[in-house]
């Protein structure tokens, strides 16, 4: 190889000084001002020696003149007052030299500004928020957790929520701006929402979020990825392996798909994460509310942060007491379990007493409501009913569309059903080979859900149950899409046959809740939806993972809405106090009603009501139903 010369290596040097940056530019631009100034400043003072007659700057000093030089090249009005042709044309190489230095400086200040404030807006810039809850990565469901957030931080204060993803700032922040700005605002901007671009994954990046100081951190599961799962648990393991951790634990709620990843994510999140299987949850709640109208909304109530919520709270004066007193202890709160040995029971035994150390799992307005009434209330007897739960049979349950949580709602419904029942499958996929069940029989056909001639051949008005699942294969909007269609098909054939169709829906969007309405339809189930409620009570309150374990489960105390014609006398005013001890007496926790009266009117919640006021009496009819936690 040649050796370099002198000129490719000054070239060389020129290069990489230049890459340095601003301040390396800045500085360059410094020295070409002192070497112009100190050039011409001594050829002026040397023409001052030899041409006295040719400049104005008699008995001046060299340091004079470099000071007069240097402030030409600031400003070029100072030369106006010069004299001597000589001595004008060196000040007048000066300024123009100025000029040409001024500008580049101003050039590079300002583009050195514009790169710091589109920096900025990549959100590069470490977080110094502290006790902030934390999101990592971006789906839809980033929006109604925001919105859960919000309320939940209405009797904190000022709070903060902060988010780390993969996408450009400016975007997620109009998208926020856009999808729950309005909600924002109308809790009082109390929380603020800071967006930092980065990848969870990235253990540097991370830093950016302050992981450490968050007083709980949500991962959500990406939905363009082929395995989201893999993404989450990764990401769970940036945090708690990082070596730059903090001392103590951290409160990280992540969302997976497959139970089987269960396993892996248990391993890396330890006892510091609880996970929230969101395929499983909707699966179970699809199935259970398509065998009870108005379950969904009960749900919803339980899982949202606007109404009835539910708390834990230690109640001394009660040790010794039963578990029924403790029900009939407080007139605006609903005890619907306890936290015994930090284990949660819901529906314990009426009769069982509660110790020292004892919690109790209840329903309230918010944490501040709860407190025991002046006085325990009492029951009527006389207006309790006697009559029987019917026994059931086999039941029919027809299935419109696929979705990869087909299998696990089959294995839910073969729990609840009673033997011998039956389940049609329509859809234009054909099904995976599916396991043997113990009490239904699965039968498919191919077809288009949302078309008329396939509906009307199936008699959708025979079976018990209609269950229309959203298409996991398509965009969401399309899927919902093809729901609507179908669900106006079902409207359409109960008016002609003059019948009550119990169907439920899934949706994808909840913004296409408003328009299924008009399709009459009893529920709708909103995925993404319901497990972000879940995800942000769980990153609220830890304790309220295994209170929903307990709940969600097919085997463990459940919620069921039966007939009020089984607990209460019809037509008389009877109040509350009444519906728990009719509920007692039948092993089971009442925590609610639902009138048939307001089951299409959205304003009244379709008149579910959780954690009613005891006191209030009202008279039931044969369609209402009582909300109660039951073994089956």
């Amino acid at each position: 190889m040649d050796k370099p010369s002198f000129g490719e290596r000054v070239r060389y040097a020129f290069d990489n000084w230049m890459a340095r940056g601003t301040l390396a530019l800045m500085a360059l631009l410094g020295l070409a001002t002192i070497v112009l100034v100190l050039v011409v400043g001594l050829i002026a003072w040397v023409l001052l020696k030899v041409f006295p007659d040719q400049v104005n700057t008699a008995g001046e000093t060299p340091w004079d003149i470099l000071w007069g030089g240097l402030m030409r090249t600031l400003d070029p009005g100072t030369m106006g007052g010069d004299e001597g042709w000589m001595f004008r044309f060196l000040m007048l190489v000066i300024t123009i030299g100025g000029l040409i230095i001024v500008a580049s400086l101003i050039g590079i200040i300002s583009g050195a500004f514009d790169a710091k404030v589109e920096d900025l807006r990549k959100g590069r810039s470490r977080v110094l928020e502290h006790d902030h809850t934390l999101i990592l990565g971006w789906s839809e469901k980033v929006f109604p957790i925001i919105h859960e957030l919000c309320l939940a931080n209405e009797s904190r204060g000022k709070s903060a929520i902060v988010i780390l993803a993969d996408r450009d700032k400016v975007q997620m922040e109009d998208d926020i701006k856009s999808e729950v700005g309005a909600h924002m605002k109308a809790t009082g901007g109390k929380t603020r929402v800071i967006v930092r671009s980065g990848d969870p994954m990235n253990l540097t990046e991370l830093e950016v979020a302050n992981p450490n100081a968050a007083r709980s951190i949500i991962v959500l599961a990406p939905e363009d990825d082929d395995d989201p799962d893999s993404v989450v648990i990764k990401t769970t393991l940036a945090v708690t392996n990082n070596p730059r951790r903090k001392q103590g634990e951290y409160h990280i709620v992540g969302e997976l798909q497959e139970e089987s990843n269960i396993e892996a994510a248990t391993l890396v999140g330890k006892d510091e994460a609880h996970w929230v299987l969101g395929n499983d949850l909707i699966s179970r709640i699809m199935v259970q509310t398509c065998r009870q109208s108005g379950l969904s909304v009960v749900y919803a109530e339980l899982l949202d942060f606007d109404g009835a919520e539910i708390y834990f709270s230690r109640q001394p004066s009660l040790d010794g007491k039963t578990f029924y007193e403790a029900q009939l202890a407080f007139e605006d709160s609903m005890v619907m379990g306890l936290v015994s040995d930090d284990v949660p029971v819901l529906n314990p035994p009426a009769d069982q007493v509660l110790k020292e150390g004892d919690s109790l799992i209840l329903i309230a307005e918010d944490d501040d409501t709860i407190r025991l009434g002046a006085a325990p209330g009492t029951a009527d007897p006389a207006k309790v009913s006697a009559k029987p739960a019917p026994e059931l049979g086999p039941e029919t349950t027809l299935i419109l569309g696929y979705n990869d949580n087909l299998q696990v709602m089959l294995s839910e419904l073969d729990e609840y059903s009673t033997p011998r029942s039956r389940v049609t499958i329509v859809s234009r996929r054909e099904l995976p080979p599916l396991p043997d069940f113990s009490d239904i029989d699965v039968a498919w056909e191919q077809g288009d859900p949302t078309s008329r001639s396939v509906l009307d051949a199936l008699h959708p008005e025979t079976f018990d149950h209609i269950l229309v699942l959203a298409a996991s294969d398509l965009p969401p909007q399309r899927a919902d899409a093809k729901t609507l269609i179908a669900l106006l098909h079902l409207r359409d054939i109960a008016d002609e046959y003059g019948v009550d169709l119990n169907v439920v829906s899934e949706m994808l969007d909840d913004r296409n809740r408003e328009l299924a309405e008009v399709t009459q339809a009893d529920d709708f189930i909103v995925s993404d939806k319901l497990i972000s409620l879940m995800l942000s009570q769980v990153s609220e309150n830890k304790q309220l993972t295994d209170v929903f374990d307990e709940l969600f489960r097919s085997d463990g105390p459940e919620i069921y809405l039966r007939p009020a014609d089984e607990y209460v006398v019809l037509g008389e005013p009877v109040d509350f106090y009444t519906v728990i001890e009719a509920a007692r007496r039948k092993g089971e926790t009442a925590i609610g009603h639902r009138f048939d009266a307001l089951a299409r009117d959205a304003g009244s919640m379709y008149g579910v009501s959780v954690n009613p006021l005891k006191t209030e009496a009202h008279a039931y009819t044969a369609a209402d139903k009582i909300i109660v936690l039951a073994e089956n």
